[in-house]
Parts: structure tokens; C-alpha cells; sequence
């Protein structure tokens, strides 16, 4: 155990605290989805087609991805509360930015520094967890704050076809600047620093290089960031796609969005519940076996639903979905502790590059992947089968390593950490 493990009472009651670290990890999501609603109106007054507006999307995801292998390790240096403040204060002036831009281009480069801020909620909000707690009290926080992060999603595009309704598109980046300010007051308030300077580690490029080349490098971190990203990555293609997917395949109206997120996340709020109950009752292992066997019902009903009809509608289509956000909550923060365990003494470096795996996958899921198939509601269904497959893959590969000790030799000599293991 690192000397911080069990040591450290939580400076604020956990409920608060899950509520602030919730809400830093939902500006993300509301960047994305808030807009959604407001596709056709901003391309038509920005002289924009479908997939110029996806690339509002991608460039986000792609900024956020550079950016997040830097903000873990400058949070190992500098302190968890520096990081999340200034991240804060850039992602309020991007939006406010975005809120002025007249052009696609202005409007992309905007999106771009969005992104490039947007990740220190999500990164070092992990690590800040870690930081406090261990074992069966860490998931319990983890699954809350997937709770509350959860919602994001399901009430973004509502509160954008809202905003629509009785303003024009510019007002839903003044509501997250609105949003970012205040959980800049709150965090300045109530968030204590909860790495201490003892703890911390010199930012040395060469060092970070070392670092990240060590943990890129350790089998069972390929293996395990694999299964989160590639499991979350079969819901996120539809997340992505969501444009296409209510206003064209199910033929549904801007204001329709809550009939696909509401149930989507729904199912993830509920996994997030289920998994903090579980703690310290049914092992990890045996929840992410559990959460898996959820998503392979997602899969037998979304295929045979879209075999089934050539006219998907509501709510049969977002059942898979339910189920499947159901499964991946489960997964999720067993997987996200089990790397931050392995790495004491550098857990903002090992989520950053857990959360830079997703984003990439993530960016081109919604730059490649979802253009070429949200077109089709049965082609979006084979790809999230095929990711949510190649995540149980990894995971059974994790599980016979686990039971075979011998296999897991060569990893001691690319891992940063003496304490990865089991």
C-alpha cells in the first residue's frame, strides 16, 4: 500500500465531494452534446454541411486528447487544484469565444482550446479520488461521481433544444461559460489541494518521456486502458452519431434528444449505482464479468432489433442502449482503479494516458467511423458489436494472465511502479 493510501481523511463530507468532482467531470460532455440540438441551424448559418459540423466534434476530441497526457503529470507536480482552476478559467474564455465566432473556422479553433481545457475535470478528478481513497471506499466514490457524470449526456441536449427554443445557438456557449464559472467559485471554495507538495514529482520532460514510455509499454495497462476505452467506445459511436441517429434514422425532432440519452443514461446511472452498492460485497472481477454479460444482451437485441425492421423508432432502438450503458458502468471504474492502483506515486500520468487511450479512439469514432456509418442504424449496430467484443477480448486475455503468474514476468521490466500486480 503507498503511504498515502489510507491515510488522508477526506477534507469534505464524500457526498459533496462526489457532487464537485461529478460536475467537473460533466463539462466535458456538455461541450459536446449541448450542441447537438443546434447542428442544423449552426450550419446553416455558418454555410456548413453534416460532416463540417462533425468536425466540431472531432477537433474537440482531438484537443482534448493531446492535452490529456499533460494534465496528469503537471497535477503530479504542481498540485490537483492548480490544474483544475486553470483549466477552468481557459475553458470559460473558449466557450465565450465560441459564443462570438461568425465562421466554421473560428468556431473549430474555439472548440479546439475547449478541448485542450475540458479534460482536467475528468483526469485529475480521478487521481483526486485516489488520492483520498482506497479499495471498496474508492469504487463507492468513483461510482458516484459516474452517477452524477452520467447525467451529463442524458440533460445536455435537452438543455440545448431548451435554449433553442427561446434563444439563438451562441446562448448554449454562454450557459457553459455560465456553468464553467461556477464550478470555478465552487471549486476555489470547497476543493482542498489533496496532493501535497512531498508527494509531488519535478516535471522533467525527460522523466515524463521515461514515464509515460514505461507505462505505455506495461502489458497488462495496454490490456486493461483496451478494455475501458474500446467498451465505452462502442456507446460513445452512438453518442457521436446522435445528430444523425434522432434527426435522421428515427425521425425525431431537435427537441427529441432525451428520447435517446434519457434511457442511455439512465442505464449508466443505474450501473454507477449498482457497482457503489457492490463494493466490498462482489469482487471487481466479478463485476466486470457481470457488466460484460449485460453487454452482450445489448448486442443480441440490437442486432436482432435492426435485422428485425428497416424503420428503427423509439423506444426499441435505445433499449440495446439502456442495457449496454448498464454494462459499462460496472466496468468502467473497476478497470479506471485497477490502473490508478498500479501506479501510487504517478496516478495522474497513468489517467491521463487511460483517458488519452479513450479520446483517441473516441476522435475517430466521431471524425471516420460515425460519418461513414450513421447512415444506417444496422451498420452502427455491427460496430458497436465488434468494439464491445474486442473489449470482453482483452478482458478474458487480463483474467488468464491473472490466473497464470508466470505470463505476467516480462511486464516487471517495463513497469514504473514495483507494486503492479494483482
Amino acid at each position: 500500500m503507498s503511504h498515502d493510501a489510507a491515510t488522508v481523511k477526506p477534507p469534505i463530507p464524500i457526498r459533496r465531494l462526489a457532487l464537485l468532482l461529478g460536475g467537473l467531470a460533466m463539462f466535458g460532455p456538455f461541450s459536446i452534446d449541448t450542441i447537438f440540438p443546434a447542428f442544423p441551424a449552426m450550419g446553416a448559418e455558418l454555410s456548413a454541411d453534416k460532416l463540417q459540423m462533425q468536425q466540431t466534434i472531432s477537433v474537440y476530441l482531438v484537443a482534448y486528447a493531446l492535452m490529456s497526457i499533460v494534465h496528469g503529470p503537471l497535477s503530479d507536480a504542481i498540485g490537483r487544484r492548480k490544474v483544475i482552476l486553470g483549466g477552468l478559467a481557459v475553458f470559460t474564455l473558449a466557450s465565450a469565444a465560441c459564443a462570438l465566432a461568425d465562421d466554421l473556422t473560428s468556431l473549430l479553433i474555439f472548440r479546439a482550446i475547449q478541448g485542450l481545457s475540458a479534460g482536467v475535470g475528468l483526469i485529475v478528478g480521478r487521481a483526486v479520488i485516489r488520492d483520498l481513497l482506497h479499495g471498496d471506499d474508492a469504487q463507492r466514490l468513483m461510482s458516484q461521481v459516474m452517477m452524477i457524470f452520467g447525467i451529463a449526456p442524458a440533460i445536455a441536449p435537452v438543455i440545448g433544444g431548451w435554449i433553442l427554443g427561446w434563444s439563438h445557438w451562441p446562448a448554449i456557449f454562454w450557459f457553459l461559460v455560465a456553468f464553467s464559472v461556477a464550478l470555478w467559485i465552487a471549486v476555489a471554495l470547497l476543493l482542498p489541494e489533496t496532493h501535497p507538495p512531498q508527494a509531488r514529482l519535478p516535471l522533467k520532460p525527460k522523466r515524463l518521456l521515461r514515464d509515460y514510455f514505461a507505462i505505455c509499454l506495461n502489458p497488462r495497462f495496454q490490456r486493461l486502458a483496451a478494455v475501458g476505452a474500446l467498451n465505452f467506445g462502442a456507446l460513445f459511436l452512438y453518442i457521436a452519431s446522435a445528430p444523425a441517429f434522432v434527426l435522421d434514422l428515427l425521425k425525431l425532432g431537435e427537441r427529441d434528444f432525451a428520447w435517446f440519452f434519457v434511457p442511455t443514461i439512465g442505464g449508466m446511472v443505474a450501473g454507477s449505482f449498482v457497482s457503489g452498492r457492490a463494493a466490498g460485497k462482489v469482487s471487481g472481477d466479478r463485476l466486470v464479468d457481470l457488466g460484460f454479460a449485460c453487454c452482450a444482451l445489448a448486442i443480441a437485441v440490437n442486432l436482432g432489433y435492426n435485422l428485425w425492421t428497416d424503420v428503427p423508432q423509439v423506444p426499441w432502438a435505445v433499449v440495446p442502449m439502456c442495457i449496454g450503458a448498464f454494462g459499462i458502468a460496472l466496468v468502467f471504474p473497476i478497470v479506471t482503479l485497477s490502473i490508478l492502483d498500479m501506479y501510487p506515486h504517478q496516478r495522474g500520468s497513468a489517467s491521463s494516458l487511460q483517458a488519452f487511450t479513450g479520446l483517441v479512439l473516441n476522435a475517430v469514432l466521431a471524425g471516420v467511423i460515425s460519418p461513414m456509418l450513421s447512415d444506417s442504424a444496422l451498420h452502427l449496430a455491427v460496430a458497436a458489436s465488434c468494439l464491445t467484443a474486442v473489449a470482453w477480448l482483452f478482458w478474458r486475455w487480463e483474467a488468464w494472465v491473472s490466473r497464470n503468474p508466470v505470463s505476467r514476468v516480462p511486464e516487471d521490466a517495463v513497469v514504473v511502479e514495483p507494486q503492479d500486480s494483482l
